[in-house]
């Protein structure tokens, strides 16, 4: 797709993005947060100077949704980016009518919050680093000459607007079987969904040294401290007589699929793997859990198996049957195909966003990062972002549950292993 300045245009949701207008709600608001926490206070003046500079560089986000009688699209708007003040819970959900990503500001924070109708974190990423560096120079802050970020006033590639599930759709791939049903957290929700946030900052140096002994990678190794606490909880409920959990944990990570697949795409483009451990086997040691979750993750991220999913995923909706039933009741069909094909497999998400790479003059004006994963529902209850930054690993916890006790045991084994967690306000 090729647009120039001021044109008008149109797209169909991408394959990840087709889900979410039928599940999204008050609570299940498919929203997600980045943020930086800078050293100085937020000078709306030049946040709006700089918001200006980079408006037409991203025209693929200036968008709002309709919806047609076969499939939700996205159409251009002519709005101006909505810049609000950051005084309520993060990650609200976006009005049907509204932009679908806005900026917020609040002392020296400064936030973007995305649906995912219309990016994933690398996309999203990818913006909120243009918007910081240009917001920083119209601070004062010169700007380095030769780093590869996104420039105002060129033209947008027409890769990024692409739907990149279907340029790398396989056809004729055996489909992914169905997974059985996993433990859930038996906590109770909170009423109304209050969705809070929990932050931990962590040394890098730290948390890579105990990664490397155990010859796996940082997502590798939370993810297994991650299940590690699920496994706790499960058996303190068996020990007390509490019965009718399922025997599976499993954990969500998300997979930026850009790494793998060569696509300049500002869409949607991450798919997950689902590591997991089987109780009925019997307890898992630490170390157990490590080498499931490390063997897993690297099978599960072959380009094979990675075909898999996209088959999978794509395929069903290239099906003429499928294509030409009406909205409503694709809406319906994916509202209850949600949990039972959906988060009825998994136990929690951890999602991680890497480590972004800014040029020290930028670097040096942030003192920390944050990613907020959208808020969980009701049957997950908890999930977990991460972002690496400097000589910190930034790890947010959000939870609409009133329990806490999975955040402590994670924060609690990292401790035990001397990796000092530092809790933030």
């Amino acid at each position: 797709m090729t647009v120039e300045e001021n044109e008008s245009f149109w797209y169909p949701l991408d394959n990840a993005a087709k889900i979410f207008p039928a599940i999204t709600n008050n609570e299940r608001t498919s929203v997600f947060r980045i943020s930086a926490s800078l050293k100085n206070t937020i000078n709306i003046s030049a946040l709006y100077r700089a918001l200006h500079k980079i408006e037409g560089r991203f025209p693929y986000y200036k968008v709002k949704m309709r919806k047609g009688f076969f499939w939700y699209y996205l159409e251009s708007d002519k709005i101006t980016t909505p810049v609000v003040a950051d005084v309520h819970d993060p990650c609200r959900v976006f009005n049907r009518k509204s932009s679908l990503f806005r900026v917020l500001a609040r002392a020296n924070r400064l936030s973007v919050e995305f649906s995912h109708i219309i990016t994933d974190g690398g996309g999203a990423f990818e913006y909120f680093q243009t918007l910081l560096i240009h917001y920083l120079n119209e601070c004062g802050t010169q700007l380095p000459q030769n780093h590869n970020y996104l420039k105002p006033g060129e033209k947008p590639d027409p890769e990024e607007f692409e739907d990149a599930y279907n340029r790398y759709f396989v056809d004729n791939i055996p489909k992914n079987p169905r997974q059985r049903k996993a433990f859930h957290l038996p906590y109770p929700a909170s009423w109304p969904h209050r969705f809070s946030i929990l932050t931990a900052i962590i040394s890098s140096k730290a948390i890579k040294k105990v990664a490397s002994e155990k010859n796996v990678s940082i997502t590798t190794y939370l993810t297994a401290v991650y299940i590690n606490a699920l496994q706790d909880i499960y058996e303190e409920l068996k020990a007390k007589g509490k019965k009718g959990f399922s025997q599976k944990i499993s954990i969500q990570v998300p997979i930026n699929l850009r790494g793998m697949y060569p696509s300049k795409t500002m869409r949607n483009f991450s798919l997950f793997v689902m590591p997991e451990i089987d109780l009925r086997l019997g307890h898992y040691s630490f170390d157990e859990i490590l080498k499931t979750v490390h063997h897993q993750i690297q099978l599960e991220t072959d380009e094979k198996l990675i075909n898999k999913i996209l088959s999978r995923n794509v395929g069903s909706e290239r099906k003429m049957v499928i294509r030409g039933i009406p909205l409503f009741i694709k809406s319906l069909a994916l509202r209850m195909n949600y949990y039972s094909l959906g988060s009825n497999q998994y136990s929690g998400v951890l999602s991680n966003l890497g480590r972004p790479n800014f040029p020290p003059e930028i670097a040096d004006q942030i003192e920390y990062l944050q990613v907020i994963a959208p808020p969980p529902n009701k049957l997950i209850k908890t999930n977990c972002g991460i972002i690496g930054f400097k000589d910190q690993l930034i790890v947010t916890f959000g939870n609409i549950s009133y329990s806490k006790e999975l955040e402590k045991r994670f924060f609690r084994f990292l401790s035990q292993q001397g990796i000092n967690v530092r809790l933030t306000i």
